[in-house]
């Protein structure tokens, strides 16, 4: 299992129920993941002004084709949820483009 410090910084500084704000982006999360980013769990803290994520991805075989790093599947699944949850579009400001995979 590979593990993935990542974080969603807030648009504003408005300081939600830390509980709710954790569960609905979780819960954004496993909406919208694939079979690809091999998600396995995902736990988070809210913070002033974003919230932090470890995401637990399946470890990949790195000589497999098509291989992507987690650090590159974590960042990509971000990216997906940001783009389909208006909001997480309203709430966030857009994660990091997704670098290309390193191989």
């Amino acid at each position: 299992m590979d593990i993935v410090y990542t974080s969603l910084n807030r648009r504003s500084r408005v300081f939600a129920d830390p509980r709710s704000e954790v569960a609905e982006v979780l819960g954004t999360l496993w909406a919208h993941t694939t079979l690809e980013d091999g998600l396995e769990h995902a736990s988070g803290r809210a913070e002033r002004d974003r919230v932090d994520l470890l995401v637990y991805l399946l470890t990949l075989d790195p000589t497999a084709s098509g291989f992507r790093s987690a650090t590159h599947r974590a960042n990509l699944l971000l990216h997906r949820c940001h783009a389909a949850s208006p909001l997480m579009q309203r709430r966030y400001l857009p994660p990091d483009v997704p670098a290309q995979p390193l191989h």
